[in-house]
């Protein structure tokens, strides 16, 4: 199933604008474009996530 395990960000409007979705996976996390999944994902290493998440809460 193409949405399995993966989580849509909470700041998505649910009209279908810019949002991402992620998953956790085995090495770190797994990242995809909501309007265009059938692109494909990017994977990030578990330390570039945490990085790019702290980044992104501003800590």
């Amino acid at each position: 199933m193409m949405t399995e395990g993966w989580k849509k960000s909470s700041y998505s409007n649910g009209e279908g604008g810019n949002c991402v979705e992620a998953r956790a996976t085995d090495q770190g996390a797994a990242v995809r474009d909501t309007q265009n999944r059938e692109l494909g994902h990017l994977d990030a290493p578990a330390p570039e996530w945490a990085a790019l998440v702290a980044a992104v809460r501003g800590a």
